[in-house]
């Protein structure tokens, strides 16, 4: 027998990495329970480029009901599955220059899942914060501004600072930053920070002057611009107010980029993420699209477009690659319905418990979004809108309700957060998925109850309600939002528990481990219209898999955070090992 053998050292450095954690971490057995007999699937003809063998590989099949198969063996050959079954079976089939590799070699406790596809991204996004200033996860205003003021240390004269993913909500005061704030560390610098959600963002002066923006600027439509109490911009603006920064602020060099696209698919990759469903820019998409020229492209993508954008850009758009690339391609049509909970601009149906007389931002009328979706639902675009609150849920219902939008077009809610338990129902009589990152929840518990109230809270990120109705679901992260790790998604999902499993939230809408890994891989692929070759590891799928330290459907919760992804495969290559080259 042949083994690979950076297949077995990096599973050893994983396994002991796992082993000297002190967080819970699962016992692997040296002999794992085998599947004892071959399933009825009809093997692919070919010869098998490799094949995987006496190990434990969950093809996916049985996740939606909770009764896994797992199989010893697969075989691979020209970028799909090939075959599945038993160790005997499988190896039985491997030709003269067909790559053997023993899963069960020197006891290193390797296990084989479909790939994750992420149902929600914005890799571009992701890619231009890490290069520019990365404010994740910081714990004050003070270490913020430290943050900042360093990177405008290192920054040439006139610089823009742009990046951020800053969340104020896990600051003590919980006080949103001010323009003053940022002008005693900036130096000079127009600065332009996102808030974590991407609905709000902080401008220093220098940038709201750059703007134009004053007191008087009226904010357009869907948009608003904080005022303190003398009438001046606190550097506070929400929603499709921050296009009137964006537009002074110089687009990136092509070269960072596409620097920045390299690393937000490295970390997809690295973290077991086999496709994508982004919304990034059209010059991000070409940077994709060169990508894939070169042979450089690992990632599957199917790349959303603005519904905003007129018909025939879109149309111009969606001519432009193939439709049918397995690798790239455009797909839905994203709007936007309404902003976020943490930044208080969500539609919501009632004002918000913590902020009375506040009922969010909606960014169409009704009559706008019935008569555009209508002309884009007619051109052939599926839709997709982000919709957070109840009532931006709602008007997005009444927009897919309309004669002439199919119920078979798969339209989409994207977050679907807060749902009045009403619409439900008509989610699923339209046909409607229901988009969701179950990470969202990890951040959110921490203050959602105080925004919404207990009566509205219960049927806040409401999986299992949803599932119960006989509603798709199909699981993402929104990354860069929270982290592309789908392992932090599964965790809440099954256990609707913070990450230190110390508070609960609702947790009658927890899922089953099973439900859990088909929204990520199955549910994902039928969102996208792909579930007849991806999401699966069955004759005739597409070879996009997972090689991780630990049994993702046995072990506990807990140690769900802790996965270690050894390898990922797209179209049966070594996706990380290509990427790197």
């Amino acid at each position: 027998m042949r083994t690979f053998p950076s297949l077995v050292a990096t599973a050893l450095a994983a396994s002991m990495l796992c082993s000297a954690q002190t967080a819970p971490t699962p016992g692997h057995p040296s002999k794992r329970a085998k599947s004892s007999r071959s399933p009825k699937t009809k093997p692919i003809a070919g010869t098998p480029d490799v094949i995987y063998f006496d190990g434990v590989i969950y093809t996916g099949v049985g996740f939606a009901e909770d009764k896994p198969q797992t199989v010893e063996a697969m075989a691979i050959g020209g970028g799909k599955v090939l075959a599945i079954g038993t160790t005997e079976e499988i190896t039985r089939l491997a030709g003269p220059k067909t790559v053997l590799n023993d899963l069960d070699s020197a006891n290193t406790s390797t296990f084989i899942f479909p790939g994750f596809n992420d149902a929600h991204t914005h890799l571009g996004s992701a890619g231009r914060t890490k290069l520019n200033v990365d404010l994740t996860g910081v714990k004050s205003l003070s270490e913020m501004l430290a943050k900042i003021q360093s990177a405008a240390a290192a920054a040439p004269p006139g610089h823009w600072l742009t990046g951020g993913n800053w969340d104020h909500t896990l600051w003590k005061q919980k006080a949103l930053p001010t323009r003053q704030d940022l002008d005693k560390v900036t130096g000079g610098h127009p600065t332009f920070l996102d808030r974590i959600d991407g609905h709000i963002a902080i401008a220093n002066s220098a940038a709201l002057a750059a703007a134009g923006i004053t007191g008087k600027t009226k904010p357009p439509q869907g948009g608003a611009i904080d005022l303190d109490a003398s009438g001046e911009p606190t550097g506070i603006v929400r929603e499709s107010a921050k296009s009137l920064v964006y537009k002074v602020i110089p687009p990136p060099s092509p070269e960072e980029r596409r620097r920045g696209d390299e690393l937000a698919i490295s970390d997809a990759l690295k973290h077991g993420v086999t496709s994508v469903q982004d919304f990034s820019d059209w010059q991000d998409f070409l940077v994709f699209e060169q990508m894939e020229k070169e042979g450089k492209l690992h990632l599957r993508i199917s790349e959303w477009l603005p519904f905003k954008d007129s018909l025939d850009e879109l149309k111009a758009h969606r001519a432009h690659h193939d439709a049918n690339d397995p690798l790239l391609h455009t797909g839905m049509l994203k709007g936007f319905m309404d902003g976020s909970l943490g930044s208080r601009t969500a539609a919501m149906k009632a004002p918000y418990a913590d902020d009375p007389g506040n009922t969010g931002l909606p960014q169409y009328t009704q009559g706008q979004l019935n008569k555009m979706a209508v002309e884009r639902a007619a051109a052939g675009f599926q839709l997709g809108f982000h919709a957070i609150g109840d009532k931006a849920t709602s008007m997005a219902l009444d927009a897919y309700s309309q004669p002439g939008i199919s119920t078979t077009a798969r339209n989409r809610i994207e977050h679907a957060q807060v749902v009045d338990p009403a619409d439900i129902p008509r989610i699923k009589k339209l046909g409607v998925i229901a988009s969701m990152q179950p990470n969202h929840l990890l951040t959110d518990m921490n203050w959602a109850v105080d925004r919404l109230g207990p009566k509205r809270a219960a049927y806040s990120y409401a999986w299992k309600a949803f599932l119960d109705a006989g509603v798709p679901l199909a699981f993402g992260t929104d990354y860069p939002v929270e982290p592309i790790t789908p392992f932090r998604g599964l965790h809440a999902a099954v256990t609707r528990m913070n990450e230190a499993g110390t508070k609960s939230y609702y947790p009658e809408n927890k899922l089953t481990r099973g439900q859990a890994l088909y929204a990520y891989t199955q549910g994902s692929a039928y969102a996208q219209f792909a579930e007849k070759h991806k999401g699966k590891l069955v004759p005739g799928y597409d070879a996009d898999f997972i090689l991780v330290d630990r049994d993702l459907y046995k072990v506990g919760a807990p140690a769900l955070l802790f996965t270690q992804v050894l390898q990922t495969f797209v179209a049966g290559q070594d996706a990380l090992a290509t990427s790197d080259q």
